[in-house]
Order: structure tokens, then sequence, then C-alpha cells
């Protein structure tokens, strides 16, 4: 962490560097100082931004990983053998048995089944395992400093200023991503603001430690997004010889029945209505494993996390977890 007296620190170590450290601690807290002011202007009571800002300093690690990403690319064989692995699958069931009757009434609620709630919780936070130890507020605050995407990650220091302000969690208890995306569910501020709900009754929605709000909140969030309930969301399917591979693709959506007719045989065994847009989806290229993706509830799934690989994964796991 950078800190005002690390910096002075080092400055007295390297004096050539001393006056760029002194000019960075200056910098970050007259940023601070201006989003103080915008936030007030916007409603936020003093004594939460000073227990939001109490010790908050531009945070170096957060800038290292926002500047250097991996840069890797899995082929769908190897994303699908670490996501969907026996691990996950075996500990999904587990909690799911634990938890089966507070999903049951989440999923009567919102119309999106517990199995979809699962695999959502179970990749983005491995089950609440690994929801991220920064201070949320410090790590939107250095990034918005820093400037790479500052209006982006600014208007999310503003949305999780307002989330204090709420009362629904505090600024020490406001943990998550280096990129700020928070608690279980892994929701940026402004998804909080939108999507998370108080199930539980207890006036705060809290997707950090009460699992009736992070079920609730996911639920809510495909819903909300464009979920239709009783419709699965796409399945493994078999594709006839010789099929042409130009014609899958989420994009290229025909009625389910159309591609009946072309010889793709679904594997799975709820009933589809036959006039269900539907799309051919080969995440590994032509030739690999085939998925046929139900619209709307695979788009609204995609729209939690825009990969292709990232929906089926949701969607296996949470098969095979509530089978």
């Amino acid at each position: 962490m950078l800190t005002r007296r690390a910096l002075l620190a080092a400055a007295s170590l390297a004096g050539a560097v001393a006056p760029a450290a002194a000019q960075t601690a200056t910098s970050f807290a007259a940023f601070i100082a201006g989003v103080r002011r915008d936030a007030q202007r916007a409603g936020i009571a003093p004594a939460t931004l000073d227990r939001a800002f109490a010790n908050v300093h531009a945070n170096q690690r957060v800038i290292e990983l926002d500047r250097h990403q991996p840069e890797f690319t899995l082929t769908w064989e190897q994303y699908r053998s670490r996501i969907v692995s026996d691990a996950r699958v075996a500990k999904g069931r587990a909690l799911y048995g634990r938890n089966r009757a507070l999903l049951d009434s989440v999923a009567v609620r919102y119309g999106v089944p517990a199995g979809i709630v699962m695999g959502i919780w179970g990749l983005e936070s491995d089950y609440g395992a690994a929801t991220g130890g920064f201070n949320v507020i410090e790590a939107l605050a250095t990034l918005s400093w820093e400037g790479r995407r500052a209006a982006f990650f600014r208007s999310e220091l503003m949305d999780a200023l307002r989330i204090l302000q709420s009362g629904d969690i505090t600024a020490a208890q406001m943990t998550g991503s280096y990129a700020g995306a928070m608690g279980q569910t892994q929701f940026m501020p402004d998804s909080f603001l939108k999507y998370a709900v108080d199930y539980s009754g207890t006036g705060r929605r809290d997707i950090w430690n009460d699992l009736g709000c992070v079920f609730a909140s996911t639920a809510n969030y495909l819903a909300r997004e464009g979920w239709q309930a009783g419709l699965p969301w796409g399945e493994i399917a078999r594709l006839p010889a010789g099929f042409d591979p130009s014609l899958a693709g989420r994009d290229n959506r025909r009625p389910l029945g159309e591609w009946t007719r072309l010889g793709v045989a679904r594997l799975g065994g709820a009933p589809v209505p036959a006039a269900t847009p539907t799309a051919v989806i080969l995440p590994g290229g032509a030739g690999s494993e085939a998925f046929l993706a139900y619209h709307p509830n695979f788009l609204a799934i995609r729209r939690y996390n825009p990969s292709d690989f990232y929906c089926i994964s949701v969607g296996l796991i949470g098969d095979l977890v509530a089978a």
C-alpha cells in the first residue's frame, strides 16, 4: 500500500525520487478532497465520508493488478476442465443440500432455478470462499485517481459511497476484488444499487454475509435482465453429420423446431417449446462439443459475464449440482 509515511520514507532514502513521491501523495489527497466535495453535493453525509476515507491511501497493489492483468487464452476444453471440475460440483452439491429450502423459496419468488443461482455463486466466488480482501473504497479511489478508466471507476466510487450512506454495510466490511467487485455475488456498486435485495428482512442488502441476500440478489439480477421462468438456459446437443459450423453462434437464432428439422438433437429432458429462439454454440469451434442456447435465458446469464464459456459453465454446474 502506498501510504504517505512510506512515500516520505522512500524519499529520504532516494533523494532524486522524493519530489515525485511527495507529489503522488499530494495528488491523491487532492483527488479525495474533490470526491468528497462532489459526494456532499450528491447528498452523502460528511460523517459517512469521514468513515469511508479514513486511512484510505493510493494502493500500489491495485494499480499493479490493473496494469498487469495476465494475458492468456484457454481453449474450451481447458476452461471446462478447470471450471466445471468434480471438486466444484461436489462442493456445490453439498451446499445446495444445506441451503435447498432457501434456494427453492428464492426460485419461487424470482422464477430463476436454484441450479443457475448455484452456478453463478460457484463461479463468481467459489460459493463465497473467494470474495476478495481489498477495501472497496480504497480500490475504487485508487483506480479512479490513477486514470486508466477514471470516469468508470469514479462513477462506481460514488455508487459505493451511496451504499455506505444507505447503511447496508460498513466501510470496514465493504471488501471485494481489486477492481471493486463486492461480496459473494461479485457485484460492482452500480449493479448492487440496481439488483441487490434484502431478502431476509434485516433492513440491509448484505451480499457479503447473508445467503438470503446473496441468492435473491443473483436471481433478481437475472430476472431483471430478462430471464424467462420455466425455460432452461440451454443443453448439450448432438449435431448431424455434415453440420455447417457457419450456422453456429449465439446471434444466429432460429426456432428450436427448425434446428430439430435440420437434424440437431436435444440431449436434455425438460420440454422446450418448438418456437423458442435458439442458437447452436460450438465453444471449441467446428467439431467440438455442441450446445443449444435458449434465449432470452442464455443472454441473461451473459449479461452477468459476457463470455459464452462462462454462460455454458454456469449452466452445466447448475444442472449437475441440482440434479
